[in-house]
């Protein structure tokens, strides 16, 4: 007699065991993808989407500036907003002008300046339009003293909570746009931006009340309200809310540019900036009760220098990124991937527009001049990039991606060099550049004993950097690996001609 348990399992089929089968049978067993019954659950990937989120910052700040918006109009009316808005728009285009050419030499997207723009306008001013009115309102509550409370929300939290709220807008791109935050100049232009936002906003409300104001007594002409608001905020200190937040963006700039290891310095350098940009704030906010003449005192002794320093500071910078690409490039014209006149050419304003239009004018028709010429305006920012990241890199700046970064960047480089080099190759002649060294380009700093990717014993600087045998450039850590180029991952460097891509030579 059998045992009922023995035949209970005979009776179940059998279950196949995945190792007892073929690899290639189960694989070609499972359905197509648009067939299939089982699908991954899609958990937490809307928020990873770059079109979710770019929409998410962009209908937030839409929302900021209607509540701004009707915030504003009710505080000064109808015609005094539209009064405010028409004399408060004057300065913009300037400052922002003035911002961008100091970003000429590797231009940041828009996109960033148009948030930091828009953030500066509407979520800056919406918290300290809320936040300054409640923290009046509690002091005066607090201290039975409307006046006094004035007075300290003017010096004291207006700075703080303006300063901040400003201050946001640099932190959010130099935290999620790192690659496009890499130094001073960067810093500066993202906190001119947003300050010019902010201050346009403001000026709108202060213009718009001044209105509203000599519409009650009947004041008009030079001697109104109006008149003089816009003397003293559009005319003598549109630069007053930039020049605070440029404070900040200096620490930013300054962090962005400090080594990896120096955490504590990187911290530090942006509170330093904003705390500078707060107490610059106040003491400007403070100037008036000083007595009668305190205002122009503060205007002439701390604002002047200090807007004449940082423009020193900012056009400084702007000529170092010039100044880094003579002493960096170099190094990769010596391996191939450059004409030897190109670092000349990219190291100079004149040199790179006066390329954009050789390559514009050598093409037969108008849509590939224009095309050329974008190439090569993109072959000039690609290659400043270059430069910057190795000059980061030999500050200790770059993360361990340096590698996959350079040779992104190198790849960019060699898909536009048939517009580009012949172009900068002809305008570094054309501008007839100072010549140092022998061969008519500057010379690459001291060569030490670094190795490249195959610790090859070719050009090398102290630090680290070097050539392998082939002259494919790469970079050394002491500690760590060293990341560089395998075979076939780049087309070998190859000298170029003199002859631009065109059925017209250039003139000689």
């Amino acid at each position: 007699m059998s045992d009922p348990s023995v035949q209970h399992q005979q009776a179940r089929p059998a279950v196949p065991v995945l190792h007892e089968q073929r690899l290639d049978e189960v694989l070609g067993a499972a359905p197509e993808r648009g067939r299939a019954r089982y699908r991954p659950r899609r958990v937490g990937m809307v928020w990873r989407s770059k079109v979710f989120r770019a929409g998410a910052v962009i209908v937030a700040l839409v929302l900021c500036g209607l509540v701004i918006l009707a915030l504003v109009r009710e505080q000064t009316g109808p015609e005094g907003f539209l009064v405010g808005l028409g004399l408060a728009v004057l300065p913009v285009p300037l400052l922002m002008a003035a911002f961008r050419w100091l970003d000429r030499v590797e231009p940041g997207p828009w996109r960033n300046l148009i948030f930091s723009f828009a953030w500066g306008a509407c979520a800056a001013a919406l918290v300290a339009i809320i936040a300054n009115s409640f923290a009046t309102r509690w002091i005066a509550t607090a201290t039975a003293d409307p006046a006094s409370a004035d007075t300290l929300g003017a010096t004291v939290i207006a700075p703080v909570v303006e300063e901040s709220a400003k201050a946001a807008a640099v932190l959010l791109i130099f935290l999620f746009r790192r690659r496009e935050f890499s130094g001073v100049v960067d810093g500066v232009v993202v906190a001119g931006f947003t300050a010019t936002g902010f201050a346009f906003t403001e000026n709108i409300l202060y213009l718009g009340n001044a209105f509203g104001e000599d519409q009650q007594l009947g004041s008009s002409g030079f001697a109104s309200v109006t008149a003089g608001t816009f003397f003293v905020r559009i005319v003598m200190s549109p630069f007053a809310h930039p020049l605070f937040t440029v404070l900040t963006g200096l620490g930013f700039g300054f962090a962005a540019v400090s080594a990896r290891r120096h955490r504590v310095r990187r911290i530090a350098l942006p509170v330093l900036g904003l705390l500078l940009a707060m107490g610059l704030h106040a003491l400007w906010n403070g100037s008036s009760s000083f007595g009668p003449y305190g205002f122009y005192a503060v205007y002439g002794i701390v604002m002047v220098p200090a807007f004449g320093l940082v423009t020193w500071l900012a056009i400084w910078s702007r000529q170092r990124e010039l100044r880094t690409l003579a002493a960096e490039l170099p190094a990769y014209a010596a391996a191939g991937w450059l004409t030897p006149a190109e670092p000349s050419a990219l190291s100079s304003m004149r040199a790179r527009g006066m390329a954009r239009d050789l390559a514009r004018h050598w093409q037969p028709d108008r849509t590939r001049g224009r095309a050329a010429a974008r190439a090569v305006a993109e072959y000039e920012s690609f290659a400043t990039s270059l430069a910057g990241l190795r000059r980061r890199a030999r500050h200790g700046a770059v993360g361990p991606d340096f590698g996959a970064r350079e040779r992104e960047l190198l790849h960019h480089l060699w898909q536009r060099r048939e517009f580009a080099a012949p172009a900068l190759t002809h305008a570094a002649r054309l501008t007839a550049r100072p010549r140092h060294g022998h061969h008519g380009h500057p010379m690459p700093p001291p060569y030490g004993n670094g190795n490249g990717n195959g610790n090859g014993n070719g050009y090398g600087y102290g630090y680290g950097y070097g050539y392998s045998p082939g002259h494919t450039p790469g970079y050394g850590q002491a500690p760590g690996p060293t990341p560089g180029y395998g075979p076939g991952s780049y087309p070998p460097p190859q000298p170029y001609g003199g002859t631009p891509p065109s059925h017209r030579r250039p003139p000689t």
